[in-house]
């Protein structure tokens, strides 16, 4: 195993294949992604045709991620993006990210194992599908990749950079025309350079090194947005981006030392770029007065966050602007954080009444994370305390550093480097961030701008995600609080009942439940649905509840009324959809009446019935005029041992676009299918197979009673 982390006996044939794919289908790029061996990520191993620091920000992309490269992987199955529309559509938080006009083909790598993906880049010329012949050199390509891992022996080492694959391609000796290039651009008054697709600086006449204030010396070889000052800014690595990954020409102006500006003009190909600087029109170019050559490095040098971080963040950004719950914020700094600056393991905390609780970690012995849970927040002995406290953020490159800051500070969990990030909204303590490395780490400015940004964001929206939870907490306990918390054992009846509360929003709902024992041979059965989804929602449903309990056991229809009246007595602006049932066990007959609630399921028993919703003439909702004598008619049906009634709210078999009739039948032929199971059961899938068709929209509520 080489120590770049590519196997010694395959590495010539990865080269091979990588510059093979590229000619084969007529791609840009491309790169092999392998699985870590211990962790959910992808890592980019090798990339042939594009510069290693072009991908900086998706050297490493978590397996759950939401985009196109994930997917692959997970799916098992080729994934083409054809257009940026496309991304931006189907994968909007890596479109954020990947602000570039160009195709992209992702293709797993599956042989002996599952080793990764090939990656592929196309100009955005490219048409936006993939034809049969693409198709199959693809699938080809990919096939050949998998077959060098496989043949290889022992695992495939990540390594901690990608390596530059170089592109072979036929074409004419360099030598042989070089010297005749050499004349004609020395002989130009404008600068030519010439950069390799890494950004290394192959190439520089007279005019382009007066022009930059360097000798052509200190250029060759080198990146010029590093070499030269007023190149460090992200506009110039921007362009650079754009043209090697569009192989389109492109011009700009942009600005020099103090009082100069100049045209830049970048012409790519496979091989490289073709730079030409010239000062730009109006501006001084005499030759006999250079740029004065600056000798020194500027205090904010090194210190501008380069383009790829800037998507990055925007990346990120806008993945945590879709996260809703706190474990939502855990899992996408984890899945989409971590694997971005390199990091292996996460603890994050939030403030709570003077004390940081750990809410979330990944990498972490659960031993060593619950030393930390419960560390007072003013307590200057950590460095989590003490980042709190001051508001600033805290870098550590390994232990030994951390220890000089902190000399107190336990280590117990054995990771090698940290960035403390103190998570701060308008001067109030959220909570904090640790990223932790296994291994010592050099936070460079560039990583230390960009956490810090990122921080601010983790800080907004667990601040978000914290209320959300809280909220969430609160209504759906006062919900549970309402509803029974066990049901009665009656004898010859079995019942189950389930509730599932929406799946978005915070609000608690109306739907309720209940079964009330009359007696060892009867039982009254409700189920209704209080309109809205609020806390007036929940209590009005506790109102429903009780004044049933009331007159239970009276007539069906009476029981309706004198509920309805009193909801009118209360003068409250919400209606209530209600069936209430009385079951007589003897008699096995049951009698119900209904205010406006979806009429009930009976399956027979299940040598000799099928399933069908009862016939049950409907009254008014309750509440729902000024009329103190609304009529609820009653309907009796036999109830014959074995016999089950299925009771449900409207969540459960409601949905945009599909009619009532249709959903009800569905739900009977479910009740054929599984009817004859426990209930617990029935209960069960009845609820999943609502789930992919409704998405818990509303809440629901299922009451199943089986006659024995």
């Amino acid at each position: 195993m080489s120590a770049d982390g590519l196997a010694t006996g395959g590495e010539l044939s990865l080269e091979q294949a990588l510059s093979a794919t590229v000619q084969r289908t007529g791609a840009l790029a491309a790169g092999v992604y392998l699985l870590s061996p211990d962790q959910p990520m992808l890592c980019l191993a090798a990339v042939c045709g594009m510069p290693v620091r072009t991908v900086a920000p998706w050297w490493r992309v978590a397996v759950s991620a939401a985009g196109p490269l994930s997917e692959s992987v997970r799916e098992d199955h080729l994934v083409w993006v054809g257009r940026q529309e496309d991304m931006a559509r189907l994968y909007p938080n890596a479109a954020a990210g990947l602000p570039y006009q160009f195709a992209l083909a992702f293709a797993p790598l599956h042989g002996a194992r599952r080793w990764g993906a090939l990656a592929l880049v196309w100009p955005k010329s490219h048409p936006p599908s993939l034809t049969r012949r693409e198709r199959g050199a693809v699938l080809a390509s990919a096939s050949g990749v998998t077959r060098i891992l496989d043949e290889a022996t022992g695992l495939w080492d990540i390594p901690e950079e990608p390596r530059a694959v170089p592109l072979l391609h036929p074409g004419a000796d360099p030598a042989q025309t070089g010297l005749a290039a050499d004349d004609l651009l020395r002989r130009l008054p404008l600068g030519a350079l010439g950069m390799d697709l890494q950004g290394r600086v192959t190439y520089v006449n007279e005019a382009a090194a007066r022009l930059l204030g360097r000798s052509a010396d200190s250029l060759m070889g080198t990146l010029p947005w590093q070499t030269v000052p007023w190149l460090d800014s992200p506009v110039h690595e921007d362009r650079y981006r754009t043209a090697v990954l569009s192989r389109e020409p492109v011009a700009y102006t942009a600005a020099g030392p103090p009082g100069r500006r100049y045209d830049i003009r970048l012409y790519p190909d496979d091989s490289g770029i073709s730079a030409f600087i010239s000062p730009s029109l109006g501006e001084e170019s005499s030759d006999a007065s250079p740029p004065h050559p600056a000798t020194t490095t500027p205090e904010n040098a090194g210190e501008t966050v380069g383009t790829g971080r800037i998507h990055q963040l925007m990346h990120l950004s806008a993945a945590l602007s879709q996260t809703v719950t706190v474990s939502d914020v855990i899992g996408t700094v984890a899945d989409l954080i971590l694997p971005a600056f390199g990091a292996q393991g996460l603890v994050v905390s939030a403030a709570d009444a003077g004390r940081l609780r750990v809410i979330g970690h990944r990498g972490y012995d659960p031993r060593a994370v619950a030393r930390l849970d419960g560390l007072p927040i003013d307590t200057e002995v950590s460095p989590v305390g003490r980042v709190l406290n001051s508001g600033t953020p805290a870098f550590y490159a390994d232990p030994d550093e951390l220890t000089r800051a902190h000399p107190r500070a336990p280590l117990h969990s054995g990771k090698q480097a940290w960035a403390f990030l103190p998570l701060v909204v308008s001067q109030r303590r959220v909570g904090c961030c640790v990223l932790s490395y296994d291994h010592p780490h050099l936070f460079d400015a560039g990583d230390r701008a960009v956490l810090v940004s990122l921080a601010g964001l983790i800080a907004q929206a667990m601040d978000r995600a914290l209320l959300y939870d809280a909220k969430h907490d609160l209504a759906h306990g006062l919900q549970q609080a309402l509803l029974p918390v066990t049901l009665p054992r009656v004898p010859r009846l079995t019942v189950a009942a389930r509730y599932l509360p929406a799946a978005h929003g915070i609000d608690v709902g109306g739907d309720f439940y209940d079964l009330i024992r009359l007696g060892d041979t009867a039982a009254a059965a409700v189920i209704g649905d209080v309109q809205g989804h609020n806390i007036n929602a929940a209590a009005l449903m506790g109102q429903v509840r009780t004044a049933v309990h009331a007159t239970a056991g009276s007539r069906p229809g009476d029981v309706l009324a004198r509920t309805n009246r009193v909801l009118i007595d209360l003068e409250t602006d919400l209606f209530v959809s209600c069936l209430y049932l009385h079951i007589d066990l003897v008699e096995r007959r049951v009698q119900l009446a209904s205010a406006g609630h979806l009429p009930p399921l009976l399956r027979g028993p299940a040598s000799t019935g099928r399933t069908a919703p009862l016939a049950v003439d409907p009254g008014p909702l309750l509440g729902i005029g000024p009329c103190t004598e609304a009529d609820y008619p009653v309907t009796a049906a036999a109830l014959p041992a074995g016999s089950l009634l299925t009771l449900y709210t409207d969540g459960l078999v409601e949905s945009p676009g599909t009619d009532i009739t249709d959903s009800l039948a569905d739900l009977a032929h479910q009740l054929d299918r599984v009817g004859g199971r426990p209930l617990d059961l029935i209960a069960d899938t009845l609820l999943r197979h609502a789930a992919p068709r409704h998405g818990h929209a509303d809440d629901i509520a299922l009451f199943l009673l089986r006659s024995r």
